[in-house]
């Protein structure tokens, strides 16, 4: 493949017609209020629509009864408006330099030439779950669907550095994208890593989702891949890696994602925190996919209560059910094993009798993390992972 090329007239038209029913009362023109309405974009199948310009799309949780998430259905985050709808392989380079021996400028045949890395992962956006926060905070509400679980492949963040020679003295390494701020005034999303995490194995520059080029909204042709950390470090559509000699200080680092600076990330619902860190290696989490949430279930059957769980790079080591709202708890049968940075399914066999019924679920990882059964709270919505509850009738 040559060029990948997102028909932009079909892009910011369906941008365009969502935009204007917003501004007519057809979709809430912010936060879509707690109606949730779907949108198909360039790509992907039906998604939840949170916003359109930038395109922030949500998979609906019946995705998530696949172990892997098929590439149309991977949720969607930009934050700059104008974002890549066209890419040429023919003319993309991925310009690599800063304290380094050399400067690189690769092509896509040349990011191929380095050893090829696949692995599975977990990709979460920072603020998945920001809409359960109470008191409510600002910001994309997604529920549990800002998530996916991918194949990736590429080649490692490690080897390219090396192929340029850092530096000694090299301290952090950031990373732009081809996406671009509508007005001087915004700053460019631009990350960065320290030279040690950059330089661990399993950074890559993945230019494949599932054994297939990556959609066009979920960065062609390349995007750094940080597995176990939140998607904020995870670059799309690359186009720059510069070694820096001192410590980054751009804003989406210095003044963005940051979560408290404490045990939890957490500082009293409501309260300003006194000072703050990077936000980085993601929190253990449980998720219910099946039932949802209000289901009606036919009684004395058998009945399979299923979710998936995950940890920022340990794997999962226990599962555990309730049925009666945390009063008693059965360990959840675990499913395949695709890494320790996979999410695991797991399912939990239930013979239901007639009623009501408060399902939970607690995940717990290798090294003994688990998640809290109170909401911990941060003015910026992150890290969620409080013990969810599904209500459920059984008739």
């Amino acid at each position: 493949m040559l060029q990948k090329k997102v028909n932009r007239r079909d892009f910011l038209k369906t941008a365009g017609t969502l935009t204007a029913a917003a501004a007519l009362g057809g979709i809430p023109a912010s936060l879509f209020g707690e109606e949730k309405r779907m949108a198909k974009f360039p790509e992907k199948t039906d998604l939840i629509l949170l916003t359109s310009r930038p395109p922030q799309l949500e998979t609906p949780l019946s995705f998530f009864k696949q172990l892997i998430t098929p590439n149309d259905a991977v949720f969607v985050r930009w934050h700059l408006s104008r974002i890549p709808t066209s890419v040429d392989l023919r003319t993309w380079r991925l310009k690599v330099g800063g304290n380094t021996e050399r400067e690189l400028q690769l092509s896509m045949e040349d990011l191929k030439s380095f050893e090829k890395v696949s692995y599975t992962a977990v990709i979460q956006c920072s603020g998945n779950g920001r809409s359960f926060f109470e008191p409510r905070v600002l910001g994309g509400q997604w529920g549990n669907g800002a998530m996916a679980n991918v194949t990736w492949s590429g080649a490692r963040l490690k080897d390219i550095l090396d192929k340029a020679g850092v530096k000694p003295g090299s301290v952090d390494v950031s990373f732009d994208g081809l996406d671009s701020p509508p007005l001087p005034s915004v700053p460019d999303l631009v990350k960065s890593l320290p030279l040690d995490k950059a330089l661990e194995d399993d950074i890559i520059v993945a230019y494949e989702m599932n054994a297939s080029y990556l959609p066009m909204l979920n960065g062609f042709p390349a995007r750094l891949v940080v597995p176990g950390w939140y998607a904020t470090y995870w670059v799309k559509s690359l186009s720059q890696i510069t070694v820096l000699p001192r410590q980054f200080q751009g804003f989406w680092v210095k003044s963005a994602y940051r979560i408290p600076d404490t045990p939890c990330g957490c500082v009293a619902p409501g309260s300003v925190p006194g000072k703050t860190v990077p936000i980085n290696r993601m929190t253990t989490r449980s998720l219910i996919v099946e039932p949802s949430n209000g289901k009606r279930i036919k009684a004395n059957g058998l009945y399979q209560i299923m979710g998936v769980a995950f940890s920022g790079g340990y794997s999962i080591k226990e599962v555990v059910v309730s049925i009666d709202g945390g009063k008693s708890w059965g360990e959840a049968l675990l499913g395949p094993d695709k890494g320790r940075y996979s999410w695991v399914q797991w399912f939990y066999p239930w013979k239901p009798k007639a009623g009501k019924y408060t399902l939970m679920a607690k995940a717990t990882n290798s090294i003994g993390e688990s998640q809290p059964f109170e909401g911990l709270w941060n003015p910026a919505g992150y890290l969620w992972n409080k013990v969810q509850k599904i209500e459920v009738v059984v008739e």
